[in-house]
């Protein structure tokens, strides 16, 4: 007050800064003139001030170009100066009455600087903000909106000064003070707009940009800027093309950048300290037979591997992560105000005889504050959810550029399903973590802050709670053992299922051939059946431990309001003890549930973390092993001197003593034993075996065709063509060459027919014939080819011989190494070199060999016996035309030949004859089906197959519990509003025994109709799954071949795992989650009425647009999700393909375009996550602020209403009205 007056002034601030009387205990608040004239006008330009050097360091750092002066910048600029004239006209006008002596205050000349220099500041900012490129500031419209406020303050005193007469007096001020309101809201709405994009910007100008970017302040916190696809989802089907591009600071190009370079740099510092780690692959079994287990885990290594992927992960992504939780902790501040607000709520309404405008300012501030906790809540879950995404983009990148370096060793300890678990499922625990992990620590925080609160309310029996806790703690753990022990037993079943089905799937021409259908069939039923009696035991416990969760809160309020009314009469339990108690257990609660959430994502993302270490922590090829020379003073194509290579530096050599020149545009054989080590051979001339004596240099380019065909599944020409551009003579002579032509011919689109999955429709020959051919296009310098006529028949071995590897095809001036079982060929090699166990035994031409009588010349008899003995007649060695395939081979390539059933499988599809020949010939050529996804909402008939699976009478007996339990749930707030009702005698109340009894038994049979409602739900949903697996197994067992031809086997086990997994556990708590939802959100809209009927008027609108809302987003939402999930399995087929063919790409140095169509596909990915990730927080925003203004409307009618309106009925509607249940807020926030 001193303060107040040595800077108002004795006589302006008489009053002093503060006076309770004059703004609170009065029907006409109004805050003193020192009060208004310092702190009101001050509190704005504190804030920008604090911003300031914060907010300008963001501005140098994150520069996107600068923005023309537009008309809305102009107008920025001419209001900002004439306010800056304003203000310190004010000081001179002030210096003006010193001088012709008026006595004035400091505060007059003080006030009118600070607001002017803020002004200066606030100016500053704006032009910075154009010259940096924002196109909307929110620091700055906070300040105006702030400056506001303080103006209508200034503003509504004078008018009150104005009216009682003293305008005359100081027209100079009530003049400046109304152009001053005038100005800074034309500032206020001037800054809700958006400024035109800033040039030079990439990510700005793009066609179809995200318009999060282009968009205000106002529409970025309320996720509006998302109204226009969900718009545009309700009106047609939305595609991948209607959805924005990744932006440039969550795309692979820039992430994955990133995330190597930090990566190698956090690597780099630990690599002396990491030990190598490897897979546990399997346990023995009782035989001794090592199985793979689909859920291994890493072995950690003596240091911890995860330590420097952690410290990667941080550095790239732990200023964001801080940043959201610090909008966490400011949520937090505003949900305990809440319950400090409904005290003072109860309060107002019980005492009568204060002012009316308190319970408006209550009710609106309540609805801020629940606002404001809604904005920061949204906020923290979509910065974590980009975060997510970012890591999730991040980890996949680095996955799979390990593949690509992967040693040989390394390939031997991780398989093709361990390394997509790390980027599907390990990922996924990552970015829950994200979500999870404050409440490891704010979950303690906000129980400690409840229990604070919950004993200045009752005192020393909130201490029971703790007991209460005790009680729980033991059963909801026995609970958990007892059903994760079922979830084990379910899991063990679903494996053992899931590679039963995918053997049937794998092998179903074999089964089909020998009618296996039937007994595969009830095999996999067997399993299945299993699987449901654990999942059914399950989910009884789980309804035990939902309904035990449920009834935490009113066994804690019973106890407390038990011990509390009974130990001490005098005791009154009125309706701000109760109800603001109630809510604070709900807090508490939610804070006990979130806290096991929390624990349970860091220890699973702990292991994942070290799964994912160990794995890019695997050996690596070594760059040394192989040198490429490309000057022409080497006139050798590959040299090796004293070479010794082994497959990892544990094993003993595979290759020993390895001396070999091979000169440019020779054809050399390898041939050997099997064992002997031919394909190492190969292996370590492409650098995939670690050297370790000797040297080896390879000049120019080389084309390696492996043993094992590797085929992409995408057409023949671009499987032929691996990147390059068509040159189309060359490409038919290639065809010509390696006999293709008559399999193009047979193919329905000719060279762009699909290709399956492996090659799944075409024949080995023809698999092979592809491999060589590709390798043929590439024009290499230097050819490896791994036995390449092995898989072909005789004639067709023969010819390609002659028109591609001998002395007159198109390789005859390359450099070719071939490793060959086929004898026959080999006098019209330049050399032969004869490997025996690693090492070269001899190395010559044909008859060089023969003349020796050595080890080849022995092997070349046996050989030539052997063929004898199987009845083959095995040409002479001079005789090139013969051939010296058994009759096996024969028959096998009679089944598959050229135009056999596999290449006709390609055709089988039918084509309208409306069709032109073109589209035909396209839609023909198109083997593999894509994945075929519905439009807008899920269609009733589906919802009517699960419920008719479920059974009609389970139904109908699922809604009457949940009718009754609900009915329970609102008889038991009801007796509690009366209880607190209860006229208070000699400091008692009367009747207070039968009060707690009555609450007690309500609530025991409440609990006991939630467990039998969500185990009935639960117990159909088991019932439903079962009927629907039937189905599915059965119709996928009598679908024909064609089917399987054209259906991708990821597909029918995506059919058969994840979404089996959806319709055993997930729909039952989601059919549960919504009824809940439902019932609940019935019973508080009952209540609200009960209490204050003229709520209605309010609730029936704002139910229509709680409806609506809905209703827009599922539409939307479905189609992200189907399309997302569309979008999911190119990533792992391709990580599948990579991880199979990754020699065949370093071998063609095409790494570089794998990994571009790998960033392609994580963004096409993350393209349709990011809206689905947008959509969720758009609705959750919408549906908690309608939520909020039922909470508003509440309140005000019971301040309306508070003089026939008890507190324990106001007290019982507000209360349940936070209670608003919001279907998309995430379990793990309170």
């Amino acid at each position: 007050m001193a303060a107040g007056g040595a800077l108002c002034g004795s006589r302006e601030g008489s009053a002093g800064l503060w006076n309770w009387n004059q703004t609170w205990y009065t029907n006409t608040p109004r805050f003193t003139w020192c009060f208004e004239r310092t702190v009101v006008v001050w509190i704005p330009c504190a804030y920008l001030w604090i911003c300031f050097p914060f907010y300008y360091l963001y501005l140098r750092h994150k520069t996107k170009g600068y923005i023309r002066m537009s008309h809305i910048f102009k107008a920025k600029m001419v209001l900002g100066f004439i306010l800056v004239i304003l203000c310190f006209s004010n000081v001179f006008f002030v210096l003006w009455e010193i001088s012709q002596g008026i006595p004035r205050a400091p505060v007059f000349f003080i006030s009118p600087a600070v607001v002017g220099i803020t002004m200066i500041l606030a100016v500053f900012l704006t032009q910075a903000e154009r010259m940096m490129g924002i196109q909307s500031s929110g620091i700055l419209l906070i300040y105006w909106l702030l400056s506001f406020m303080a103006a209508v303050v200034m503003f509504s005193s004078k008018v009150q000064q104005a009216l009682e007469g003293g305008f005359l007096e100081d027209h100079f001020r009530h003049v400046t003070t109304y152009l001053y309101v005038s100005l800074v809201l034309g500032e206020l709405v001037l800054f809700c707009l958006v400024d035109q994009p800033p040039f030079f910007s990439k990510a700005v100008n793009s066609p179809n940009q995200c318009p999060e970017a282009s968009t205000s302040f106002l529409s970025k916190i309320t996720y509006w800027w998302f109204s226009g696809l969900v718009w545009k989802g309700c009106q047609r089907s939305l595609k991948v093309d209607d959805l924005w591009p990744v932006r440039k600071e969550d795309s692979s190009e820039e992430i994955v950048a990133w995330a190597e370079r930090v990566w190698k740099k956090c690597h780099s510092r630990t690599q002396q300290k990491v030990g190598s780690a490897t897979f546990k692959k399997g346990q023995k079994s009782e035989t001794g037979i090592a199985e793979a287990e689909e859920t291994e885990v890493l072995l950690q290594s003596e240091h911890s591997q995860s330590r420097p992927l952690l410290k990667a992960f941080w550095s790239m992504f732990g200023t964001y992560f801080l940043l959201s939780t610090v909008c966490l902790v400011i949520c937090d501040v505003f949900l305990f105000s809440i319950p400090k607000l409904l005290s003072l709520f109860l309060e107002f309404i019980e005492d009568q005889e204060a002012p009316s405008w308190h319970g408006y300012f209550y009710a609106f501030t309540m609805f801020l504050l629940a606002c404001l906790q809604t904005l920061f809540e949204q906020r923290y879950m979509y910065m974590c959810l980009v975060l997510g995404l970012r890591l999730k983009t991040a980890v996949t990148g680095l996955v799979y550029r390990k593949i690509l370096v992967m040693s040989s060793a390394s390939r031997k300890a991780a398989t093709v399903g361990e390394i997509v678990n790390l980027v599907s499922v390990d990922v996924q625990k990552l970015m829950d973590l994200i979500i999870y992990f404050n409440g490891t620590w704010l979950a303690p925080i906000r129980i400690i802050i409840c229990f604070v609160f919950l004993w200045q309310l009752l005192g020393p029996s909130a201490l029971t709670s703790i007991a209460v806790f005790l009680f729980l703690l033991p059963l909801n753990f026995m609970i958990t053992k007892k059903r994760s022990q079922f979830q084990e037993t379910q899991m063990k079943h679903k494996d053992e299922r899931a590679k039963l089905t995918n053997a049937i799937l794998s092998d179903i021409k074999v089964i089909k051939l020998y009618g296996w259908e039937k007994i595969f069939t009830e095999k996999v039923l067997g399993i299945r059946k299993q699987e449901l009696q654990a999942l059914k035991r399950s989910q009884i416990l789980f309804s035990a431990s939902l309904a035990s969760f449920h009834s935490s809160t009113f066994l804690i309020a019973f106890v407390m309001f038990a011990v509390y009314t009974l130990v001490d009469n005098t005791h009154v339990l009125d309706a701000q003890k109760a109800f603001v108690s109630l809510t604070l257990i709900n807090i508490l609660n939610s804070a006990h549930s979130f806290l096991p959430f929390s624990i349970n994502a860091a220890v699973q993302a702990k292991v994942s973390l070290k799964r994912l270490a160990a794995f890019l922590n695997l050996e690596e090829l070594n760059p040394e092993s192989s040198s490429r020379n490309t000057s022409d003073c080497v006139q050798a194509s590959i040299t090796i001197r004293n070479g010794t290579f082994c497959w990892s530096k544990e094993t003993s050599p595979c290759l020993r003593r390895i001396d070999l020149t091979v000169p440019q545009g020779s054809l050399l054989a390898v041939v050997g034993q099997v064992g002997a080590g031919k394909s190492s051979l190969l292996s370590a001339l492409l650098g995939e075996l670690e050297k370790t004596d000797g040297c080896m240099i390879m000049k120019d380019t080389a084309a390696y065709v492996p043993q094992q065909a590797w085929i992409q599944n995408a057409s023949v020409e671009d499987n032929i063509l691996f990147g390059k551009e068509m040159n189309e003579t060359w490409f038919n002579r290639v065809i010509d060459a390696c006999a293709l032509q008559p399999d193009l011919e047979s193919f329905p689109a000719g060279r762009k027919s699909e290709i399956g999955e492996k090659g799944i429709n075409i024949s080995g020959g023809q698999k092979q014939r592809v491999n060589l051919a590709r390798a043929v296009y590439q024009k290499a310098s230097i050819y490896l080819l791994d036995d390449p006529l092995s898989a072909v028949d005789a004639h067709v071995g023969q010819h390609i011989f002659e028109h591609v590897l001998g002395p007159k095809g198109l390789l005859k001036d390359k450099t070719r190494v071939l490793v060959t079982h086929t004898i026959n060929i080999l006098p019209q090699v330049d050399n032969i070199v004869f490997l025996v166990d690693g090492t070269i035994s001899e190395i010559g031409s044909y008859q060089e060999l023969l003349q020796r009588n050595g080890a080849f010349a022995e092997f070349l008899h046996s050989h030539i016996t052997a063929e004898e003995q199987a009845g083959t007649g095995f040409p002479a060695l001079g005789d090139t035309k013969g051939t010296s395939t058994s009759r096996s081979r024969l028959l096998q390539e009679k089944l598959f030949s050229d135009n056999s059933v596999k290449s006709s499988a390609l055709g089988r599809e039918t084509i309208p004859a409306s069709q032109d020949s073109t589209t035909a010939a396209a839609t023909k050529g198109k083997l593999m089906k894509e994945e075929k996804t519905q439009h807008g909402r899920v269609n009733t008939s589906i919802y009517a197959a699960y419920l008719k699976a479920t059974g009609l009478p389970l139904c109908v007996y699922t809604i009457l519990l949940f009718t009754c339990q609900q009915a329970v749930s609102f008889s038991r707030g009801y007796w509690l509003s009366m209880w607190t009702d209860d006229p208070v005698h000699n400091r008692t109340q009367q009747h207070t025994e039968l009060r707690v009894g009555v609450f007690g038994a309500l609530g025991v049979i409440q609990a006991l109709g939630r467990f039998a409602s969500t185990a009935a739900v639960l117990l159909g949903g088991v019932l439903a799954s079962h009927k629907l697996f039937l189905q599915l197994l059965r119709n996928v067992a009598r679908s024909p071949m064609v089917f399987f031809e054209q259906t991708p086997i990821g597909n029918l086990l995506n059919r058969f795992s994840r979404e089996m997994d959806a319709i055993d556990s997930v729909i039952p708590d989601k059919l549960k989650s919504l009824l809940g939802f439902l019932f609940n959100l019935l019973e508080i809209y009952l209540v609200i009425i009960v209490a204050t009927p003229r709520a209605a008027m309010a609730i029936v609108p704002l139910t229509v647009l709680y409806a609506a809302f809905q209703h827009f987003y599922v539409i939307t939402s479905c189609q992200l999700r189907r399309i997302e999930a569309a979008s999911r399995s190119p990533i792992y087929s391709h990580i599948s393909e990579t991880f199979q063919g990754s020699s065949v790409i370093r071998a063609h140095k095409a790494q570089e375009r794998f990994l571009l169509k790998s960033n392609f596909l994580v963004d096409e990915n993350q393209r349709i996550c990011f809206p689905g990730a947008v959509a969720d927080r758009w609705l959750a925003t919408n549906l908690e602020f309608l939520s909020n203004g039922i909470v508003l409307f509440s309140a005000l009618f019971a301040a309306m209403g508070r003089t026939h309106l008890s507190p324990g009925t106001a007290g019982f509607s507000v209360s349940y009205a936070l209670q608003m249940p919001s279907p998309t807020k995430p379990c793990c926030h309170c």
